[in-house]
């Protein structure tokens, strides 16, 4: 039988043995620096670790060295710990080359403890110079080699390398470098590309790297066609036209996610993933799979809440995914708050090959003013499409007003054509910091009551955000910083007719609320009649100017952020007579993950009266 004192020398030997392999894994966990006493006072630790170099280097060593791993082991001997001391050079100099000093200067010592303390075992480390990339050599194999734009490729590949020549060497950031080469192939037409060979030639005396790496870029692919899997209750061909996969373009990551978020977001899916299969059919035309777990096909959502413009609302949407007959979604809603009732159904087609949907709408409302109410009814239908940024729409509109009540205008009816364009140019459709939106509509008709008018009405509208100031926190070496912007919007709307044109109170302006004019309630800025009252105005102008600013909190940035404004619009009948009413304020920004969520106090300088605006989400 092995004495206890040989068995704890092959059990720190056979552990030695096993953390040979992993001794450049960040796993260690530092040893406290006071050593605790045993209940008979002798020591708990075998040694104190003492590591001195520059501060990165210094906390790399003293959380990975072996050394730390055992000056807890109570028990290890002195010829154990002199095995350890003989084998600490070479570990840290394997950790040094991590980070490119690989002719460091290292020095270990031993000292003894007094009166029954542990030995200290001192560490001092002079990295000399940190090697530095001198070449760099990337080489492509495969059908990328042959391809037209394979020398762009190449030079693209150098351009964007991410350890290019002069920077310092450090194995985290060569590993990194491989990689975000290899992945910049496979996101774009090479999907199966690899990684073939990769050197990297150190000299340490004259501290310089030379890199080479080498891709095997594989075939080239292209979309093939959509292969549906988990149809059951939706056309798997409306699948195909709703992800909008361009099928024959060349393989890219951003199209198939695109594709993808599509149908995810189309309403009639729960979940859809889409994966492009490379081990069948040629690359010239691999197939797409496309599994997909089906909606339900009736959806109903009952909703309350509160508007800081129109008081408490009640809400019922019921959508329907799949009309008999027809096919086409059913989207409807009842709405009741104070000054607003309105019952609504929208029916909309699945897109074609060329992403146009058919749709038709229907809307009954009763809208209550400061004097009288107005109940209308509008029909539309039409065409409409969303390409990327753009949405297009072009329609037939039927209108009609009645109103009651004193000061009421005389009730009324039109038809029209429209054609609405919408542009948005945003870095983030739901919570944007730059970037501008662009919108247009155009409408012509007649009148229907009394003598026929003809009349055309437009409506502008922009809005962008402007980098303007930042805010930074941390040192100077290690500063975060987030920008703040300055958010501008602007709207303008003319119904052009003549003066005895009985025009609908829906095609007339109004504006002031939430999302227009802040320091007034909703649809409370118009045309005003000889009582006083406030109707529907043929000119609208809107502005809007806001400075957004990050806040930070002892020294850190949060997803708040504070906001200052001055907005101002107006609405009347004649151009000349247009008088701006305007409201400023001051507000809170929250960044949610469905958009920010806004709150606003205004003071209306016409008004004179203070107001609190709530907001959720981003909408243009």
């Amino acid at each position: 039988m092995p004495t206890p004192r040989l068995a704890r020398t092959l059990a720190g030997a056979a552990l030695l043995l096993a953390l040979s392999g992993c001794s450049l894994l960040p796993q260690a966990t530092p040893a406290p620096d006071d050593a605790s006493a045993s209940a008979d006072g002798t020591p708990s630790t075998a040694f104190t670790l003492q590591v001195q170099a520059p501060a990165p280097l210094q906390e790399l060593l003293e959380h990975n060295l072996e050394l730390r791993r055992y000056t807890q082991l109570a028990d290890l001997q002195p010829s154990e710990l002199r095995r350890l001391l003989a084998s600490a050079d070479e570990n840290a100099r394997q950790l040094l080359a991590t980070q490119g000093y690989f002719s460091p200067d290292i020095t270990i010592e031993s000292d003894p403890g007094a009166d029954g303390a542990p030995p200290t075992v001192q560490v001092r480390v002079q990295p000399g110079a940190q090697t530095e990339i001198a070449r760099l050599d990337i080489t492509l194999a495969g059908a990328a080699a042959q391809a037209p734009d394979a020398a762009q490729r190449q030079a693209r590949l150098v351009r964007n390398w991410a350890l290019p020549v002069g920077q310092p060497f450090t194995q985290g950031a060569w590993d990194s470098a491989k990689a975000n080469g290899l992945r910049s192939l496979q996101i774009r037409s090479y999907p199966t590309a690899e990684l073939q060979d990769s050197r990297a030639d150190i000299d340490p005396e004259t501290h310089r790297a030379a890199l080479h790496v080498t891709y095997d870029s594989g075939p080239q692919y292209r979309f093939g066609p959509l292969q549906v899997q988990g149809c059951q209750r939706y056309d798997c061909d409306g699948a195909r036209r709703l992800a909008r996969l361009p099928t024959g373009s060349e393989y890219s990551e951003a199209e198939l996610l695109d594709a993808q978020q599509r149908l995810a977001s189309s309403g009639y899916y729960d979940t859809a993933l889409l994966t492009l299969d490379t081990e069948h059919g040629p690359p010239d035309a691999a197939p797409v799979i496309a599994q997909l777990t089906e909606a339900k096909l009736h959806k109903l959502v009952f909703g309350v809440g509160v508007s800081t413009d129109s008081g408490a609302r009640l809400s019922l949407d019921h959508q329907y995914n799949r009309l008999p007959w027809l096919g086409w979604r059913a989207s409807s809603k009842i709405s009741v708050d104070r000054d607003t009732q309105l019952a609504s159904s929208e029916w909309v087609s699945l897109p074609n090959d060329e992403n146009w949907r058919r749709f038709g709408a229907g809307q009954l409302q009763r809208d209550n003013y400061s004097s009288y109410a107005v109940n209308s009814l509008q029909l539309r239908g039409g065409v409409s499409q969303v390409s990327g940024h753009i949405d297009r729409n072009f329609f037939l509109q039927y209108d009609s007003a009645t109103p009651q009540g004193s000061g009421a205008p005389d009730a009324s009816g039109a038809l029209s054509a429209n054609m609405g364009w919408t542009g948005r140019y945003f870095d983030d459709p739901n919570s944007p910091t730059r970037g501008y939106g662009l919108g247009a509509e155009l409408g012509v008709g007649s009148t229907l009551r009394g003598q026929r008018n003809p009349f055309a009405r437009t409506r502008l509208r922009w809005q962008s955000f402007i980098a303007l100031g930042k805010v930074a926190v941390g040192a100077d070496g290690a500063q975060i910083t987030r920008n703040a912007r300055l958010a501008l919007r602007a709207e303008g709307g003319a119904v052009l007719a003549s003066d005895n044109a009985d025009l609908p109170t829906n095609l007339l302006f109004m504006t002031g609320g939430d999302t227009s004019v802040r320091g007034y309630g909703y649809r409370r800025i118009g045309a005003t009649t000889d009582s006083g009252g406030t109707y529907g105005g043929r000119y609208l102008a809107v502005a809007s100017m806001e400075w957004q600013r990050p806040i930070a909190i002892r020294g850190d940035l949060t997803h708040w952020e504070s906001a200052v404004f001055i907005d101002a619009g107006a609405v009347s009948n004649q151009l000349r007579q247009l008088q701006a009413q305007v409201g400023i304020g001051a507000g809170l920004r929250w960044r949610s993950p469905v958009g920010p969520l806004q709150t606003d106090l205004a003071w209306g300088v016409q008004d004179k009266r203070l107001r609190l605006h709530l907001r959720l989400g981003f909408s243009f």
